[in-house]
């Protein structure tokens, strides 16, 4: 028997309708032999609907009564799951985040977890019952509840994971796996069969919106096997694995035998989809199609796909799974003769705003300055260039890049502080978008700066700022060629399938 932490995203939990399908993937997974954790994200548009009644109050509402207010959208979840799962012969008991001993710090609207102590969690599971936990929020040193920003049930799901020495985290959302860019910018994306930790904690951190960096580094931290899937699709998805691909990839925690016949058979036969269309309309006379709500317009789930039993769920728990503890890093097969793609895929990131400070000083300390006031905001930074200082003034550009949500605060302490820092003006630029291309294959392969840079310049786009990591390179541009720039590079690297792979099923891509 495997404990499974599963977390189901707004999407996946939408309405009734939605719930009940959960619901009996859940039962299915329990039904293939495993113990079952699960966590849940509040429904559809609940957290957005809050936000809304709250600002016709306030304009300045209070930070801990915000998180009490925006904790009540995973509560609801919760306890309906529960009640599903319970129609269907399975107990499950619904619990806050509190209950489920998720501790934080402090800051409400984005507290991080300190520690998890889910002694009522392993309880319930050990008396054979499911556990449904709200996930996005906590509770702090002072026993107040807090939330831990947008995408913190994906950190939820994985810190209970880690608490539990679960043999893998599923986090289940509305798109088959990740891929290599945003398919509703790129159609022809490619699925991502594997990913490592690493390759993921850059694309998290750069725009790519399936999974939270937060949960990212928790799982890196603590050795948690993530797998990505979709809760409309019985679909392989992607795996999260520790470990690189030289070195081997950590075993994903199902029986390897059985994994290696599921990718194979997924990403090796790809005219399956139409072959199973052919069946389709043989026997009923029209192939499966996504279905769209008439009221809505929403695509849903695909029409004529069987609602998730024990045997299609099992298809990833066909053996039990292995304790996390006792695997061994082992090559994938599909990996021994195959040499690592330079380039696993492209995030974009609109949510970024530009600063520069025009005729800063070019002495010592001048950067240091800046930075310390700009922390002092509690601003998160995220790129930094410095001009070279012009020849005969003794003046230099300092431009970075933060949150949308931070640039206001940052901009008013900059100000604030102009006489000190002695800079002649102050340029604000909301209308930026990051680009960012990542893979650790670009380590050992020369040239992907001049094809990157090569697409865009072809492409009529012009870059505003660079930064680099060992497996990245980010570029800033104009907001309204990002879309373009993203198509551009995504091409230039022969990331592109030869067709659509990818469907939204729940409108939202989480």
């Amino acid at each position: 028997m495997a404990l499974v932490v599963q977390k189901y995203g707004g999407s996946s939990v939408s309405d009734i309708e939605a719930m009940r399908r959960v619901a009996r993937r859940v039962v299915a997974t329990r039904e293939a032999g495993n113990t079952v954790v699960v966590v849940v994200s509040a429904m559809g548009d609940t957290t957005d609907d809050l936000l809304d009644m709250a600002g016709a109050l306030t304009s300045e509402p209070p930070a801990r009564e915000m998180d009490i207010l925006l904790s009540a959208g995973e509560r609801i979840s919760m306890a309906l799951l529960a009640m599903a799962v319970g129609e269907l012969g399975v107990p499950a008991r619904a619990y806050t985040g509190a209950q489920a001993g998720v501790l934080t710090d402090s800051k409400y609207g984005r507290a991080s977890i300190v520690g998890v102590i889910p002694e009522r969690i392993a309880r319930t599971v050990q008396m054979g019952a499911v556990a449904i936990v709200a996930g996005f929020q906590g509770i702090n040193e002072v026993e107040d509840v807090t939330t831990l920003g947008r995408g913190g049930s994906d950190t939820t799901a994985v810190a209970l994971a880690a608490a539990l020495n679960a043999d893998v985290c599923e986090i289940y959302t509305d798109v088959d796996g990740l891929f290599s860019a945003d398919p509703r910018i790129v159609p022809t994306a490619r699925r991502i069969e594997a990913l490592s930790s690493e390759e993921t904690l850059e694309l998290a951190a750069h725009g790519a919106k399936i999974l939270h960096l937060r949960a990212v580094e928790y799982a890196r931290r603590f050795s948690v096997p993530i797998h990505v899937r979709s809760s409309f699709s019985d679909k392989t998805g992607t795996w999260i694995y520790d470990g690189t691909r030289a070195a081997g990839a950590f075993v994903p925690p199902v029986a390897a035998a059985a994994l290696d016949e599921i990718v194979a058979h997924d990403i090796e036969a790809p005219s399956q989809d139409g072959a199973d269309q052919a069946a389709s309309t043989s026997g009923s006379g029209a192939p499966h199609s996504p279905a769209v709500d008439a009221v809505t317009g929403r695509v849903v789930a695909p029409v004529g796909t069987a609602a998730p039993d024990a045997s299609s769920v099992g298809a990833a728990h066909t053996h039990a799974i292995n304790a996390r503890a006792a695997a061994r890093p082992r090559s994938s097969a599909k990996e021994d003769h195959v040499e690592a793609p330079v380039i696993s895929g492209i995030a974009h990131d609109r949510s970024q705003d530009k600063i520069t400070l025009v005729g800063v000083p070019d002495v010592p300390g001048a950067a240091a300055r800046i930075f310390e006031i700009v922390a002092g905001t509690d601003t998160n930074i995220d790129m930094i260039v410095q001009d070279v200082s012009a020849e005969g003034t003794g003046l230099t550009n300092i431009s970075f890049t933060c949150p949308d949500g931070d640039s206001a605060a940052a901009r008013a302490a900059l100000e604030a502080a102009r006489d000190e820092l002695g800079f002649r003006s102050l340029e604000f630029n909301s209308s930026i978008g990051k680009l960012s291309l990542v893979g650790a294959g670009m380590r050992s392969h020369p040239g992907v700066s001049a094809r990157l840079f090569g697409a865009l310049s072809a492409a009529g786009v012009n870059i505003q700022m660079i930064s680099t990591s060992e497996i990245r390179i980010s570029v800033v541009v104009d907001d309204a060629v990002l879309d373009e720039a993203v198509r551009a590079v995504h091409t230039a690297f022969g990331l592109d399938a030869q067709a659509a792979e990818a469907v939204v099923y729940g409108g939202t891509g989480r």
